[in-house]
C-alpha cells in the first residue's frame, strides 16, 4: 500500500494528507501565488480549507513566518481571492 504524504496546516498545526490542502507557493523569483495544481516549483506553504484558517492566514502574517520573508498585504489579498474563487 502505498503512503500518502502528510503536510501540517500553516495556522491551525493539523497534519492533514497533501491533497486535502490548499498550498501557497513562493519560487525563486520571490512571486507568491495560489498553487491549486499541488507541483509548482518553490517553498510551498500549505493551508486546510476551514474558512476560520482561510481568515487567519490574512490576518496573523503566517505566510511571512512560512515564507521567512515580509510579503505586502495586497499581494496576501490576491491569493486569498483566488483560492475563494476555486473553492466556489
Amino acid at each position: 500500500m502505498k503512503k500518502m504524504p502528510v503536510r501540517t496546516c500553516v495556522v491551525c498545526h493539523s497534519k492533514i494528507e497533501k491533497k486535502n490542502l490548499l498550498r501557497i507557493v513562493c519560487n525563486k523569483d520571490n512571486e507568491i501565488f495560489y498553487d491549486p495544481t499541488g507541483k509548482a516549483n518553490g517553498r510551498g506553504a500549505y493551508i486546510c480549507d476551514d474558512p476560520k484558517c482561510l481568515d487567519a492566514f490574512l490576518s496573523k502574517n503566517i505566510l511571512e513566518k512560512a515564507f521567512k520573508r515580509p510579503i505586502d498585504k495586497e499581494t496576501v489579498e490576491e491569493v486569498r481571492q483566488k483560492i475563494k474563487e476555486q473553492l466556489s
